[in-house]
């Protein structure tokens, strides 16, 4: 019998027939969650996805859009094995904190990518030139489950101030804001993404924009949240017209995925990633510096036991 399987799979090999058989690869395929259409996340992933593929033609990765929050949420169900998510969102959610309703299981580290930055974006002629401004004037931001939309209600509360104290607040994608703005229908645009963000710009090339600072005190109320909350200043050259540089709440992009998901998987995908910086730079330019010691660093979420195997291969752990 043995003798016959064997020839049989020979011959239906030869014939490039796809088997199921024991001892016969067999293709892997996943869903990719990443973030909203317009955003920093959707594009990458897809280039990823391109470069995955690539490497390992038994990989078909199909790229959905996700959020921060509910990407974490997605891994920890089993919904999807892998997805990009937000270095606090994934912190907060192993403790149990809020948004999340009880601590998360199975969702482990895959790698650091690159700082996100949570922007405030007020059109110039709205007089917003701190957070206490937002009472009495629209505001769009993100859907319930992305990050943006949570700071957004931090920011907010860090001033004694809620949705309710606006005069109009649409949760919609990025595109949809970019529209409100441009519009005259939304007078502050916040989001959570790459520095810069193309939404953002899309905004300042039809309308003189300013970033809205951070200070001192809405600062101190983050960190007080969650540590791995870091100030970094947004250059005045970062958008077109800014009258000056302004400091920003900012954390880190990373991807997750379900601790016993496959680990030959997570290793290419890894490679996809460390070897192939500068393309995936043209994408997000941030990439072009990232260090395996960078994408390692301990950010409070354990590592996949074959992201760990992975970098200690490279040298950084």
């Amino acid at each position: 019998m043995s003798n016959l399987k064997s020839t049989l799979k020979t011959t239906l090999v030869a014939a490039g027939v796809a088997i199921a058989m024991t001892g016969v690869a067999k293709a892997e395929e996943f869903v990719l969650s990443s973030g909203s259409q317009g955003g920093s996340w959707y594009p990458l992933a897809g280039a990823i996805k391109a470069i995955a593929e690539k490497m390992d033609s038994d990989l078909s990765i199909t790229v959905t859009p996700g959020a921060g929050v509910a990407n974490v949420v997605g891994v920890a169900v089993g919904k999807f094995p892998i997805a990009f998510a937000n270095t606090i969102s994934t912190v907060d959610a192993l403790a149990g904190r809020p948004p999340f309703r009880g601590k998360v299981e199975n969702v482990c580290n895959l790698g650091t990518l690159y700082p996100q930055w949570f922007q405030i974006v007020a059109r110039d002629d709205a007089k917003v030139t701190s957070i206490a401004d937002f009472k009495g004037k629209r505001l769009t931001t993100q859907q319930n489950g992305n990050t943006g939309e949570f700071l957004t209600r931090s920011l907010l509360d860090a001033v004694g101030l809620s949705y309710d104290d606006m005069a109009d607040v649409s949760h919609v994608s990025y595109s949809d804001s970019v529209n409100q703005m441009k519009d005259g229908h939304a007078d502050i645009f916040t989001l959570g993404t790459a520095l810069p963000a193309g939404a953002v710009m899309d905004v300042a090339t039809s309308r003189n924009i300013e970033i809205v600072p951070i200070t001192d005190e809405i600062f101190a109320h983050f960190k007080a949240q969650n540590a791995a909350f870091i100030r970094r200043t947004i250059p005045a050259d970062s958008y077109p017209n800014l009258s000056g540089e302004a400091d920003a709440i900012t954390y880190g992009t990373h991807m997750i995925a379900a601790c016993d998901y496959n680990g030959d998987v997570v290793k290419t995908i890894l490679a996809a990633v460390a070897d192939n910086l500068q393309s995936l730079s043209s994408v997000n330019k941030s990439m072009a510096t990232l260090t395996m010691e960078d994408m390692s660093a301990d950010i409070g979420v354990p590592l996949h036991p074959a992201a760990a195997a992975f970098y200690k291969e490279r040298g950084a752990q």
